[in-house]
């Protein structure tokens, strides 16, 4: 079977923009949790937000992209950038039906929507940018990167909330499978505007705690909600024989499996589906539980979402029996983004053989019977990462990543 591996990465999150940036906020326990100051969210019950910090657009995208993007697809742009670069490949020298992208998205880019809505109720019809017809889009992330590098492959876009960056990822490892040899995956995602902040707030599970420290606190006895929080991450697969023969300069680590399922309707009784999903995932990968040396947890932050996950982790591989972490808790819950991310940072931890810590939770609830690495990094021998999401809706995916002799 060919392997995936993942060749490139490209970070932006609210404690670190690229790679190197992020990683040692994250080994620091460095949180980009603060005060939302994207617009004036004093009306509403939920204030604390992850932003992205120092991203100046105009420093990463051409002038003729300005107009027909909004900081959503920037920030993907950008990060596809970075993880391109990371990669060493020359595009140019690549076929381009053997380059595919598969992203993961929420609900598009609702900050250029809301304004052009606004300019419509507010101007007329004639001050609405003809662009609005597709950069408000759920796929604009996947058609901006694919146009702007000539991947003309196998594409196409995820919608499964904070579960997508996993779903989009499992999906590009299988067009490796099937024959392209390069596909640039994950999710990047922002919605820090009224428009896509009013949806969270119905959702009754963002947390209405006005300290960023205490605000977004999973596992713990004091959890009150998410907080939500803007960026993500891009990475490149490659078939590894292919990046091998062409010289890649590293490989993070491989994709080795995969598994999504769906909750039940509440009204059968049935259990949720993320053990199921990531029982899926660690037997695509050949292996056991006792196999996996770490999980990164969806880590909702809500009391009964975390029970529920609790309960998958320890049925899996019994209580206390694996370290879980969360280290989201320093960006928040970046939705389409978020799986990513965390992808992203498993990768890093596979390599650097530690553990980041899980910020701001002194202890997880004892009832949970969880490993919880929280105060500091942990060193570890990793082999094997299990990371997990849910996605608001009854979305439930798992990806299983090794680490590579690369």
């Amino acid at each position: 079977m060919t392997a995936a591996v993942v060749t490139g990465l490209g970070i932006a999150a609210p404690n670190g923009l690229g790679t190197e940036a992020f990683w040692k906020a994250t080994l620091a326990g460095e949180s980009g949790l603060a005060p939302l100051t994207r617009f004036d969210a004093a009306q509403y019950p939920c204030v604390i937000a992850g932003e992205v910090k120092g991203f100046v657009a105009e420093e990463h995208i051409p002038s003729r992209l300005m107009p027909q993007t909004d900081r959503m697809t920037r920030l993907a742009l950008a990060a596809a950038d970075w993880a391109i670069d990371e990669t060493g490949a020359d595009l140019r020298q690549l076929p381009e039906y053997g380059m595919g992208v598969v992203t993961a998205a929420s609900g598009g880019a609702v900050e250029f929507g809301q304004r052009e809505l606004q300019n419509l109720w507010s101007k007329g019809k004639e001050h609405v940018s003809a662009y609005q017809s597709f950069a408000w889009f759920y796929a604009v992330n996947t058609g901006q990167i694919s146009i702007r590098n000539k991947m003309r492959g196998p594409s196409g876009v995820l919608l499964t909330e904070q579960a997508g960056g996993i779903d989009a990822i499992g999906h590009a490892r299988r067009h490796i499978r099937k024959g392209t040899p390069l596909v640039l995956s994950g999710g990047v995602d922002s919605a820090l505007c009224p428009w896509g902040w009013v949806p969270q707030i119905t959702t009754g599970r963002m947390s209405t705690v006005a300290d960023p420290d205490r605000a977004y606190l999973p596992f713990s006895a004091d959890a009150s909600g998410y907080v939500v929080g803007e960026g993500g991450a891009v990475v490149v697969l490659e078939d590894a024989a292919s990046a091998r023969e062409r010289g890649a300069p590293r490989a993070y680590g491989e994709v080795a499996g995969y598994g999504a399922t769906m909750d039940p309707p509440p009204a059968t009784g049935r259990p949720p589906g993320l053990r199921r999903a990531a029982e899926i995932a660690i037997a695509d990968a050949g292996l056991t539980p006792q196999d996996i040396d770490v999980v990164f947890a969806d880590a909702a932050g809500v009391p009964e979402l975390d029970q529920a996950e609790a309960a998958s982790i320890t049925g899996l591989f019994g209580p206390h029996g694996v370290p879980v972490t969360a280290p989201k808790t320093m960006t928040g819950r970046l939705l389409a983004g978020g799986a990513a991310l965390d992808v992203a940072t498993a990768l890093l931890s596979l390599r650097a053989g530690v553990i980041p810590p899980t910020v701001h939770v002194r202890a997880p609830a004892p009832e949970y019977r969880l490993d919880l690495v929280t105060g500091r990094h942990r060193d570890a021998a990793l082999r094997s990462a299990l990371v997990l999401a849910r996605g608001y809706g009854g979305f439930n995916a798992a990806l299983v990543l090794l680490r590579t002799d690369d």
